[in-house]
């Protein structure tokens, strides 16, 4: 489990890339770009399938983002997370959180962990990042509570 310093690490980059955020406007990725949007963040879309998201130019690659971000959350599913890892690794990313929600494995892969651990990259490896800024909303906090109850919620 990812410890809340390295998920207020992650918070603290007022920049990011969000990684596989979808074309379509009502996918939940696109949900949490626009609460991160919301709560102040520079938030660069990257997606190769489209040039613009929310009336942002969005980018094919982290490596193409100029001026760079040192944070990326990856919505990539878990067997492209691999490629997604590289390619913020070589645009020297220093934070990555790999999204999971209530089920499934989201974008967490253990070998892009492992690399991320490797090579001294912070990594949130499955948490919805919802949960964690200000004000969120009922389900989220529902969420919250329930991973607190079972003692799943990072300290």
């Amino acid at each position: 489990m990812t410890d809340r310093k390295t998920i207020d690490e992650f918070l603290a980059h007022k920049r990011l890339a969000v990684v596989g955020v979808s074309r379509n406007a009502h996918d939940f990725s696109r949900s949490v770009f626009r609460e991160f949007e919301k709560q102040g963040y520079d938030v660069v879309p990257v997606n190769p399938g489209t040039t613009e998201v929310e009336g942002k130019r969005c980018f094919a690659r982290v490596s193409e983002i100029d001026p760079p971000v040192k944070a990326a959350l990856l919505f990539t599913p878990a067997d492209r997370t691999e490629d997604a890892v590289d390619d913020c690794a070589s645009a020297h990313v220093d934070h990555i959180w790999m999204h999971r929600g209530a089920g499934g494995p989201g974008a967490v892969n253990q070998r892009a962990v492992s690399f991320c651990n490797e090579h001294a990259i912070a990594v949130v490896a499955g948490e919805c990042p919802l949960m964690f800024l200000g004000h969120p909303g009922w389900p989220h906090r529902m969420h919250a509570f329930i991973r607190k109850l079972k003692h799943q919620y990072p300290n």
